[in-house]
């Protein structure tokens, strides 16, 4: 099922929904309860209120994450594209929370950098709190997938010593439209277009480290909260933004995250 936060013209504070293939039906509780009794029909039905048309609502972003860690290197073809050796362990760097927007929210240009760059990436969200979590349980920890835009400051991550400044800009991370929660997540078609032109086109089983890999590593390190996300690296094809451009990242059992540089 895809789920997803949104709002009406008449409210201020997201509700939470589901899309049927149609229109968007309202729920009475929140993203992150649901996301932990997604397979439960009867708690889903009991749940259930107003309809809506796309039109008549505007997407919030699908959860409010306390971390997003991302991933670095983790396409196989990326890698060649890059004539970099495939990594022994996943490369782990952070983006904040308060860098987080909705599918057609605007991505603002810093006049801090030059060289703005696009990253598709497949994103986790964890549906429950857990640390030490084992490769086997790993999907008892996720609950759906959606799309992240991984949004960097090329020139600034050459600059420093860290990636935290590149990355961590206000309407660098896009996510949504949906979290979806059934899906394969180590065989997806993924792509990014600018303009309408193709510029990625990957698939997720290049990847690396699989979804359930990460979770296991990541929490080895870190204790996952309902909400957070995992952003899974990005596909070869990175390159940079202007001022005006559109940029459409599509999974194709998610959907597309649209969003415009202003």
């Amino acid at each position: 099922m895809k789920f997803l936060r949104f709002f009406t013209k008449t409210t201020n504070n997201p509700k939470t929904g589901y899309f049927d293939g149609e229109k968007i039906i309202e729920l009475s509780d929140t993203i992150e309860n649901v996301l932990k009794h997604s397979e439960d029909k009867d708690y889903i039905e009991n749940q259930l209120g107003a309809s809506y048309s796309t039109e008549e609502i505007m997407f919030a972003p699908v959860c409010e994450p306390s971390k997003i860690v991302c991933i670095g290197l983790n396409y196989k073809n990326h890698a060649k594209e890059l004539g970099m050796e495939l990594p022994d362990e996943p490369k782990i760097f952070l983006k904040p929370p308060s860098s987080v927007i909705a599918c057609y929210d605007n991505i603002v240009y810093p006049t801090a950098t030059n060289e703005l760059d696009y990253e598709a990436e497949l994103a986790i969200v964890i549906s429950k709190t857990g640390k030490n979590i084992d490769i086997d349980e790993a999907n008892e920890y996720i609950g759906g997938y959606t799309i992240i835009n991984d949004v960097t400051a090329r020139d600034l991550q050459r600059k420093d010593y860290q990636w935290t400044r590149a990355k961590s800009f206000d309407t660098f991370a896009p996510i949504g439209p949906f979290i979806e929660t059934e899906m394969n997540p180590n065989n997806q078609n993924i792509s990014l277009s600018l303009n309408d032109e193709i510029k990625q086109n990957s698939n997720t089983k290049n990847m690396i480290f699989s979804s359930e890999k990460l979770v296991e590593y990541i929490s080895n390190i870190m204790t996952l909260n309902p909400g957070d996300i995992i952003a899974t690296g990005t596909p070869p094809g990175v390159g940079p933004m202007e001022i005006g451009d559109n940029v459409e990242i599509a999974i194709e059992s998610i959907g597309s995250l649209k969003n415009k540089i202003i």
